[in-house]
């Protein structure tokens, strides 16, 4: 669990219902299913218009993504690394008894690339076609809920030119009750698209732009590993070349 991701909607939440609390005691006016109808089936609709049926259809899954936690650190993942590359001096066999502690799918399987004799050529093409169209994958969920969030204050004004139309028509009919709908209606479904929009949607966007930044650091440390794996560098050269890939006061130092 993204415990910074939690934090900020409840704090988002809790500073948008505290306020209207102040404000009144009535929290019950804010409620419309009418408006979340309108604004949250809109979108919907919108997005599946947008992009394709299999990407609608796994927003779910993009926003499990969101909500989940990384624990991988840039530090960790160069200790790893060069635990591998001093495994591999020792030979193929011994790198083959080892990939199994290997944590990391992405560099285990660049470790039996060099088990199986990929040339460097072959190892480095592989790896980054493979940086490259996940990258693709995920940028198509950022553009869903970045779509989302544009989407969301559009439609909330199409439920405000709603509500205003059915306000206007209770002059002509002299109804308080119409008016009161109406005039509820225009307000409450802008307040929905803009609260959907900048606590939900475009941070989430941003949130997996930035999961793709850190992903793609790390694998790209992972890559130049096994490149060094294959050239069977000193474990201390390993470790040198990838620091240049963390901050440096994650680096630490090999003796001998």
């Amino acid at each position: 669990m993204d415990i910074a991701t939690l934090i900020g909607i409840i704090l988002g939440m809790g500073a948008i219902i505290g306020s209207i609390f102040l404000m009144t005691p009535d929290l019950g006016m804010f409620g419309s299913v009418s408006s979340f109808g309108i604004v949250f089936g809109g979108m919907i609709a919108s997005v599946s218009v947008a992009f394709p049926l299999k990407d609608v259809l796994q927003l779910g899954n993009a926003m499990g993504a969101v909500f989940k936690g990384s624990k991988d650190s840039l530090g960790d993942i160069v200790d790893e690394a060069v635990e591998a590359s001093e495994v591999a001096r020792k030979g193929t066999a011994d790198l083959e008894n080892h990939i199994g502690n290997i944590k990391s799918f992405f560099f285990r399987d660049g470790a039996q690339m060099v088990i199986d004799g990929y040339s460097l050529e072959e190892l480095t093409e592989i790896l980054y076609t493979r940086i490259e169209y996940r990258e693709l994958r995920e940028n198509t969920q950022a553009g869903l809920f970045k779509s989302m969030g544009v989407m969301s204050p559009a439609w909330g004004m199409v439920g405000t030119l709603i509500g205003l139309v059915v306000m206007l028509s209770g002059f002509g009919e002299g109804g308080t009750d119409t008016l009161g709908a109406g005039m509820s209606a225009a307000l409450i479904t802008t307040f929905y698209g803009a609260v959907f929009a900048n606590l939900f949607f475009l941070p989430m966007a941003d949130k997996i732009k930035t999961r793709i930044t850190f992903t793609s650091t790390i694998q790209n440390l992972q890559v130049e590993a096994a490149r060094l794996i294959h050239q069977k560098k000193h474990p201390i050269i390993v470790r040198e070349k990838l620091n240049s890939f963390i901050p440096p006061k994650e680096w630490k130092k090999d003796e001998g």
